[in-house]
């Protein structure tokens, strides 16, 4: 079997601001968008450095729902997340947070050689955002992974 492409793909209210957001503070490059004459973004596509995202706005009266934009504090966290790797995760924390982002976990160096933390978009997804420290096997990552249950 061959495999093509996989693109992940956000329903997010305002998806016009999103664009604006993701391209401002991740750095992507908005490729294209398709809009309604209601102004609805129907589809768009934003380039993360060779990854395309694929967005929409939301259209209910098809089943196709956004994240609520600010969850409830005790709301449990997104079962998905996108991991987006960066030249400086602190700094692009930082810049995300100052642009409207809601910090969800300070950046710390991982067992799996990334300096990482989390971050919520305005647009109610959750972002990874981390840079390589250092290049590790998959046994050394296992070893150190164990090794935090000791």
């Amino acid at each position: 079997m061959s495999h093509q492409p996989l693109y992940p793909y956000l329903r997010v209210r305002d998806c016009g601001a999103a664009i604006t957001y993701y391209t401002a503070v991740f750095g992507a490059r908005e490729l294209y968008r398709l809009v309604e004459p209601s102004g609805r973004v129907g589809h768009a596509e934003v380039d993360f450095g060779g990854t395309v995202l694929m967005m929409s706005d939301p259209f209910p009266e098809m089943g196709l729902l956004a994240p609520p934009e600010q969850p409830a504090p005790d709301a449990p966290r997104a079962p998905l997340s996108i991991h987006l790797h960066v030249a400086d995760a602190d700094a692009v924390l930082d810049k995300a947070v100052a642009a409207g982002g809601t910090l969800l976990r300070a950046p710390q160096d991982q067992f799996y050689g990334e300096r990482a933390g989390a971050v919520r978009c305005p647009f109610g997804h959750e972002w990874l955002i981390g840079h390589s420290l250092e290049e590790l096997t998959p046994e050394e990552m296992q070893r150190r992974y164990t090794a935090l249950f000791a």
